[in-house]
């Protein structure tokens, strides 16, 4: 069915914005997007989204669509996609807004938006240059400029080095068959990356950005990692909007499940009490430096 053309503006508004979307090199940001004044330290801990089976929406982000005047069908069937071209990333302008899945964008969080993927899905995302590469869930539609393949969350593109604007990348999506048979796993570990100073927008009345404790809400803690990742399963059918932030980190004998991060304790306090209505159960604000 074609959109017709009354529809135009108000399914670019649906999908968020995508099609305005412009990084900007480090030091000219508009002010318009770009890297929020404090941010977040040891984003590059944030773990990769972890690939899992999560049934395709049927209808709405998932129908064709048009943009611009360019006419999009996503994927409907469970097929490889390899691509090799530019990749931007989005910040602030869309921190906090809803995505075109209506999950609520977090720049922190591992993410992306592509144009034709099934939406959820994974996609592995390598930068040849250095050989960095990252795994996000698509749950957005962009981007819609002429040879972009894909637009990345703030913390992807700072693990791949590439805030300092639109840059070559390998994409690769993850199908249901690698995730149901364990193949979307790398025979050899993670890299390590080398803490990377994350690009920061220009100074402010003569003060320059500095660097904040990050804030995030303590779901629960296991002794047994399956136990973590069966209530951050959980969780994700239950609080879509706090999918994308779900992350497990073990420290010591331990597995805890957090959600984050936020860059305030008013924003995580925010999101705790968003949560203890909706789980009936406690959500703790912790910080990290």
């Amino acid at each position: 069915m074609r959109v017709r053309a009354w529809a135009i503006p108000l399914l670019i508004l649906s999908l968020a914005g995508c099609a305005s979307r412009s990084p900007m090199p480090a030091g000219s940001f508009s002010g318009k997007d770009g890297p929020e004044a404090v941010i977040p330290p040891d984003l590059q801990q944030i773990p990769d989204a972890a690939p899992k089976i999560e049934t395709p929406r049927l209808g709405g982000p998932n129908k064709p669509y048009e943009v611009l005047g360019q006419r999009y069908e996503p994927m409907t069937e469970d097929k490889p996609l390899i691509e090799r071209g530019l990749a931007s990333w989005y910040g602030k302008k869309f921190h906090g807004r809803p995505t075109s899945s209506g999950e609520v964008y977090n720049m922190y969080a591992m993410t992306g938006a592509h144009a034709l993927m099934p939406i959820p899905s994974y996609a592995r995302v390598r930068n040849p240059a250095n050989g960095r590469e990252v795994i996000v869930r698509i749950n957005d539609r962009g981007p819609f400029h002429a040879g972009r393949i894909i637009d990345l969350s703030y913390t992807a593109a700072l693990k791949l080095d590439i805030l300092r604007g639109v840059t070559m990348v390998e994409v690769e999506r993850i199908t249901y068959a690698d995730i149901r048979s364990g193949a979307w796993q790398r025979s050899n570990p993670t890299p390590v990356y080398a803490a990377a100073e994350p690009v920061g927008a220009p100074q402010r009345e003569g003060r320059p950005m500095q660097n904040a404790p990050a804030f995030w809400l303590q779901l629960g803690a296991f002794s047994q990692l399956d136990g973590a990742e069966a209530m951050r399963n959980k969780l994700a059918l239950q609080l879509d909007w706090m999918a994308p932030m779900l992350a497990i980190f073990t420290e010591a004998s331990l597995h805890r499940l957090q959600a984050g991060p936020y860059a305030t304790r008013a924003d995580a306090s925010q999101a705790a009490e968003r949560a203890r209505f909706a789980l009936a159960s406690g959500a703790v604000v912790v910080e990290r430096k």
